[in-house]
Order: structure tokens, then sequence, then C-alpha cells
């Protein structure tokens, strides 16, 4: 199994939002960063994520998400009506792949950037790299223990 980081904007598309998709699942699509989308396409199903609010007052960990469907291609790149429309990308040859994530449990309290950053095992997390701008980022094993301590959690 693999542990993952998923920022999302909470204005765009939210814990809230997840929470009232059907089946509390839905497709993680609309990346166009080439090496998020290749960690896209490294996860498996039963693989473990963080729901990260990101662009907002408060960034943090907001839920623990599962991938349910692993990658395939993501459709709104072939279409022109989407934002994440893509006109290089065709269902024959695909550029884009989306995975399939359901809510597994939303934290009690959010895990803030601020908390994060504080945590000296977690200095080498992706996330508070300089300079990262990634909506899709591996979690290490030891990382993703620190922070399921932090929220109280014992999902390994």
């Amino acid at each position: 199994m693999n542990y993952w980081l998923l920022k999302t904007e909470p204005e765009t598309f939210g814990i809230e939002h997840l929470k009232k998709s059907p089946k509390q699942t839905t497709p993680w699509e609309g990346v166009r960063n080439y090496q998020a989308r290749n960690f896209i396409r490294e996860m498996a199903e039963g693989d473990l994520a963080f729901f990260y609010h990101s662009s907002c007052k408060v960034p943090g960990i907001v839920a623990i998400v599962e991938v349910v469907k692993k990658a395939y291609p993501d459709a709104t790149a072939f279409d022109p009506d989407s934002s994440y429309y893509d006109s290089k990308s065709t269902p024959e040859k695909p550029r884009w792949s989306r995975v399939d994530v359901k809510l597994v449990e939303p934290l009690k309290e959010i895990i803030t950037l601020t908390e994060l950053r504080e945590r000296t095992k977690l200095k080498e997390m992706v996330l508070l790299k300089p300079g990262n701008r990634l909506s899709v980022m591996p979690v290490t094993k030891g990382q993703w223990s620190e922070i399921c301590k932090m929220a109280g959690t014992e999902i390994q």
C-alpha cells in the first residue's frame, strides 16, 4: 500500500462536496501537471490519501480517503466545454488520468499547515518543501503514521 496527499480548494471541491457525493466517492480529475499525473498513475486500489484543503484561510488536512478505482483516462480532457479540456488529449491517446476516491474518515479537527510544519518528523514531507505546488504527492509510511497520531486516528 502507498500513501498520498491530495490537495483541493474547498470552494471548488472540498470535504463538504465529497460528503454529499454519491457513495461519498468522486473521480479525482482535472490534474494537469505531468508529475502529479504520474503519481496518479502509480496509485492502486486500497491506497490511502490525506484530503488537504489549500488556497483557503486555514489550509490543512481535513479527511482520509481511499483510492477505490485505479488510474483511467480523465474524460474531462476530451470535453471542449470543460475547463480541463486539452485539445492534444484524445480517447485513443489520453494525456491525463484520474482515480476514484472514497471518503474513509473526516477528521474531527483540521490538521493545519502550521501544525504540520511544527513537527520535525515531517520536515522532509513533499508538501512542506519550498515552491511545491503539486496537487498530488506521495507521503511516506512514517509521515502517514505521524499525521494519523496527530489526528487521533489509527487508520493505517
